[in-house]
């Protein structure tokens, strides 16, 4: 199993998320032009580390994506909000054949662990997707699994915020069955590269309006909670 773990400067999260990944999987920390060392640190704790250097959430994931060799892929934040040990029941299902994509919804376990410019963004986004797709997903979090090789014929192309997204709409018109589940939600370790600040989630929900805008019709599906 490889989990993709986008990085931008998480040396004071890796040891924590790294520490969690459970036995027998691999880490493959996409460094995205960290200056606090957090590709040396990621080596020295035993993980796989990515170079891209051309920055961007979704030129990170991508990396890490193309890198992977597992026939199942996670994606997982690399700021400590999220436990990468929550991934094991996703991969059974997918492993299981009872669903194609299956997504964390995050659940804060502290009032100032999800911003509520952040949410209100997540919010938005999500009732467009539904209008977009039929989806009845409440999130569009990070944590997430899936079969490589079906990842890659998605044809993705958003190097930016938009990534996550895109992945879910282009999964949706492929007919995937997309699952979404609880999962817990804490503080991350250090400020927010994007969901901290206001510029940041507005620079998020226009690159993932522009994918919704590009993509093609409406279909109706539903989500397994």
């Amino acid at each position: 199993m490889d989990v993709v773990l986008p990085c931008l400067d998480e040396a004071a999260a890796l040891p924590w998320v790294l520490e969690r990944i459970p036995p027998g999987w691999r880490a493959l920390v996409v460094d995205n032009g960290s200056t606090d060392g957090s590709a040396r640190i990621a080596q020295a704790l035993g993980a796989r580390v990515v170079h891209e250097e051309r920055r961007g959430f979704g030129a990170a994931c991508h990396a890490g994506l193309t890198a992977a060799t597992a026939d199942l892929v996670c994606f997982c934040d690399c700021d400590a909000s999220l436990d990468p040990a929550d991934l094991v029941p996703f991969v059974r299902e997918v492993a299981a054949g009872t669903a194609d994509l299956v997504l964390g919804r995050r659940r804060p376990q502290t009032r100032g662990a999800w911003p509520p410019h952040a949410r209100a963004g997540n919010l938005a986004l999500t009732r467009l997707l539904r209008r977009r797709t039929g989806l009845r997903l409440h999130d569009l979090g990070p944590l997430r699994a899936a079969r490589r090789e079906s990842l890659l014929a998605l044809g993705l192309t958003d190097r930016r915020s938009g990534y996550p997204l895109e992945m879910v709409v282009r999964a949706a018109d492929a007919g995937w069955r997309i699952a979404e589940h609880d999962v817990p939600y804490r503080p991350r370790t250090g400020a927010s590269k994007v969901t901290g600040t206001w510029r940041g989630t507005w620079q998020a929900v226009r690159d993932m309006s522009r994918v919704l805008n590009e993509t093609g019709t409406v279909t109706d599906k539903g989500v397994r909670a």
